[in-house]
Order: C-alpha cells, then structure tokens, then sequence
C-alpha cells in the first residue's frame, strides 16, 4: 500500500488490503477505484483470457460518471456511439420517440472494448494487480481480516486481506459456500439476440412491440446492429432474420451466416450484500435484466459505493460497511423494478391488452410524460 494513511490501526500485516474476485467490467472499475487512491488491490480471475462473447453495449449517464471517475470517461466516449433517442413502434406505426440530450445521453460501446480500457487502466495505476489463472476456492472471515484459499499456476496458495469483494457474476460459488442466498425476483423470458453488419447505420434505437413480442435494433460503433428478439428457439441466421420480418413487416437484412445467441433475462437480489469482511458486487449482488440495459452501469454505481466505504473502513480500522449494503440493494431493487415493467411491455399481447400497451406507450411518449420516461429509460434517478 502506498498510502500509509490507509493502513488499518494495529492490523495483523496483511497480504493485500482488497482482493476482488472477478475481473468483469464492475470488478475492474472498482480496482480502479481503490488503486487511484493508493490501496493495495489485487484482482483474482480464474479466465487466461477474454471473453469473447457479446454482452452489455450501453453506457447511461451514471455510468458514464463511474468511468470518468476511475479515467477512462474521455475514451469511451471516443470509442463509443453516441445514441441520439429512440422510437417506439407497433404494427407499423410510430407510438413514442424520445430524445436524449447531452446530459443524459446514452453511449453504445461493446462490453469487450469497454473491459479493455478499464483492464490497460488498472495496469497503468498498478501494473501486475489484476491476476489472471488466478481461481479463489474457499473464503474464510477470521475476524480481523479475511483468508482466501487461491489456485494459481504454481500452486495453492492462503492470501490474506482486510476484505474480500465477490464479483464473479451470477453464478458466483462463493456467494452460495458463505450462505448470502438467491431471491428470485419479478422478470423473466427467453431472448435471442446477434450483432450483424447495418447496412444503414444510424445514432436511434428501434423498438417494436409488436403482438408476437418484442423487437428491438439497436446501432453499433463500426457500422454494426443488435437485434434482439423476444422469443428462443432461433438458431440459424435464416431462421432470425425470417423471425423478425414476421414481426416487424420487413427484411432484417440478416445474413445466413449469422449465429444467434438465446439468453434468458431473469433477475435475482442477494438476501444480503455484506457479511463482515466480505462484500457481493455486481451480477455476484444482483441479476438484472439485460432488457433496458441497466445490470452494467449498477454494478459501476454501486463500486463507486463500495469504493468510498472500503476506503472509510480502511482508514479508521473498522469493519464496518453496512451503508454500501444498504445503498446497493435499493438501487438494485429499483433497476428490477424498470427491468420487469420493460420486460411486461415487451411481452406477447392481443386484442384488448394490445391496445392497452399501445395507449400507454403513446401516453409515455406525449408532451406532458416524455420527460419523465426519458429519464426512466436513461437510470435518471441511479
């Protein structure tokens, strides 16, 4: 540690101040946290190398002051798209357009480019803190400090650190050894999404919430698109684009050599997100529908919480991190929340309960409401 204010008083001399499990993108931005203010950080990731697939793409305006925060705001706002508004269609007509202006503008940059600048950030403030190959087995609170039995290419190994963050994602094993529970929470249905060459690239996301469900293209930095289709069972580039034409009343301009993804959205809170020395971060806190594209930038709001709470507890040698807890799981209540309400208005409809999502829509979208869903759509409020 480089910062001897940090030291906690009369702490048994510790390998580390922080390990966090999981070098996801919330993972390293909270790395990147504590390292800028001198705390000894490490990053445990059982993966040698990067994950390939295609995740979260957007960056609302919360998030966007989390990487502004740990340094890498100003390039990914060069790398990324900046996304001007979107539409909100059904059967061929237009129900609601929203307009996000600067301050809340939403920014579209694949996860994969996102990880990148936040891992080269990490290794700038301390080179060799994330750690690769590097798998936790077990986790043990002693009190004072707390133990981990680590796996690394040379070996087993006991680390010790005065706390321990899990953010290794929804199916996080340590969370289920340590007892901290998985409470099914409102949300869930089949997707299947691809990102495919756009022929008419453009800066507005397209929503069609049609009868058969849900349709949504979103633009892509590099001429690219997401299309996400509510709805499995599509495994072929010509079974996706046929599936989408059917709903939406025209050709997807999808190749046949495009390969699908099928996901299911579903969404989990901890019981709780801290037990003494260990605290849950992320997809490892809480599983937030990807549909409204909020679970990624609330992992980020909530390192920013933990950040300040690691360091406070650091400095006055306390144990104490119950105000992270408590912040973190109403924020991510509420995110369930807009997630399920999206995920409803997405779903399969006919005859009358059509025409009543319809009228919602347009009143969402009129003069006196628009304001308000602008900002429901863009985490106003995180």
């Amino acid at each position: 540690m480089s910062d001897p204010e940090v030291q906690p008083a009369g702490a048994t001399l510790l390998d580390h101040d922080v390990v966090v499990v999981g070098a996801g993108p919330v993972g390293l931005l909270l790395a990147c946290l504590l390292a800028q203010d001198g705390i000894d950080v490490v990053v445990c990731e059982r993966r040698r190398d990067e994950d390939p697939r295609s995740r979260a793409i957007g960056i609302h305006a919360p998030g966007l002051e989390m990487l502004d925060r740990a340094g890498v705001g100003a390039a990914a706002r060069s790398a990324s798209l900046a996304l001007e508004g979107g539409d909100v269609l059904s059967r061929g007509r237009v129900l609601a357009s929203l307009d996000f202006s600067a301050h809340r503008s939403v920014r579209v940059l694949p996860q994969q480019r996102t990880h990148t600048l936040l891992r080269e950030r990490l290794q700038a403030l301390s080179a060799g803190a994330l750690r690769p190959g590097c798998s936790v087995r077990a986790v043990r609170d002693e009190g004072e400090f707390v133990r981990l039995a680590v796996d690394r290419p040379a070996g087993r190994q006991e680390v010790t650190a005065a706390f321990v963050v899990l953010a290794d994602g929804v199916h996080s094993t340590l969370r289920q050894e340590l007892g901290l529970g998985w409470r099914r929470r409102p949300g869930c249905a089949p997707y299947t999404m691809a990102d495919v060459p756009d022929p008419a690239p453009g800066v507005r996301a397209q929503l069609h919430c049609e009868p058969g469900g849900i349709v949504e293209a979103f633009p892509l930095p590099g001429g690219m698109r997401r299309w996400v289709l509510r709805g499995g069972g599509v495994h072929t580039g010509a079974e996706f684009r046929a599936a989408i034409a059917e709903r939406i009343g025209r050709d997807p301009e999808i190749g046949d050599d495009v390969r699908p993804t099928g996901f299911v959205a579903a969404q989990h809170l901890s019981r709780t997100v801290v037990r003494g020395r260990v605290a849950l971060l992320g997809d490892a806190a809480h599983e937030v529908s990807p549909i409204g594209g909020q679970g990624m930038n609330l992992g980020w709001v909530n390192a920013g919480r933990l950040a300040a709470a690691l360091r406070t507890a650091l400095v006055e040698g306390e144990a104490d991190l119950g105000g992270y807890a408590h912040g973190a799981l109403r924020a991510a209540r509420a995110a369930q929340r807009r997630s399920a309400f999206y995920m409803t208005m997405g779903a399969p409809a006919q005859g009358v309960p059509l025409a009543a999502k319809e009228t919602l829509i347009r009143a969402l979208g009129s003069g006196p409401l628009r304001p308000w869903a602008t900002g429901l759509v863009t985490m106003r409020g995180f």
